[in-house]
């Protein structure tokens, strides 16, 4: 099995050092994908603020999906973009980093804080391993109207369930359900999301104003 198809299937892969003439060209396309995603990543990090339609046009031209609401401060860094496909109403704060060695999914009106790490890449824990270069990709999922935190961190092959909120400075290392609140270092539930939220926006604080009394269409 040639590299493309190890790291495709979630397999351990090393990129230096093969024999194999199709293992030693995939090796060499993917290290001149990367150099390319740097190089556009540089041209948009240093982008003026107010050339939103330039950005806009570097996206689509790198990721593998985005749409026109799509808005991510400056800097952010991918390793190689095309495997990012982001839905309607993304919303990304400064210092993004996203390592999509593997796809990462990203649905519709998701917000993410300053200094987040999303990463699909690991290595096996075993010493020996390293030393030879090892990796695994696994894909990462994200849902719908999720909110992460600030400096958190999205671990490999995780799945992160519609509308729940990822509290700051968490580390999420197995999958999180639909609708909750979870948090910490490992990330985990700490309850759901209800319709207390629906009435108070943080501690006891009430919201209000009256867009909260519509029904959700």
């Amino acid at each position: 099995m040639h590299l493309e198809e190890r790291i495709k299937n979630g397999m351990t892969f090393y990129e230096h050092g093969h024999t194999d003439p199709i293992d030693i060209e995939q090796e060499k396309e993917l290290e001149a994908q990367r150099r390319h995603c740097k190089e556009v990543m540089f041209d948009y990090n240093n982008t003026r603020p107010s050339e939103d339609v330039k950005k806009k046009e570097i996206l689509k031209g790198i990721l593998g999906h985005c749409t026109n609401r799509v808005f991510i401060e400056s800097p952010v860094h991918m390793s190689y973009g095309n495997h990012v496909h982001l839905g309607d109403q993304f919303y990304a704060n400064f210092n993004l980093v996203i390592i999509d060695d593997m796809d990462v999914y990203i649905g519709n009106q998701v917000m993410i804080g300053p200094n987040v790490t999303i990463c699909t890449t690991g290595h096996p824990v075993y010493p020996l391993y390293r030393e030879m270069g090892a990796h695994y990709s696994l894909p990462i999922h994200i849902g719908n109207k999720v909110w992460i935190g600030a400096n958190s961190v999205v671990l490999p092959g995780v799945t992160i369930g519609e509308n729940s909120v990822i509290g700051a400075g968490s580390i999420v290392t197995r999958d999180i359900p639909a609708n909750v609140v979870a948090v910490g270092n490992p990330c985990r539930v700490i309850r759901e999301i209800t319709e207390r939220d629906r009435e108070y926006y943080f501690r006891d604080m009430k919201v209000d104003f009256p867009y909260t009394l519509r029904e959700e269409g």
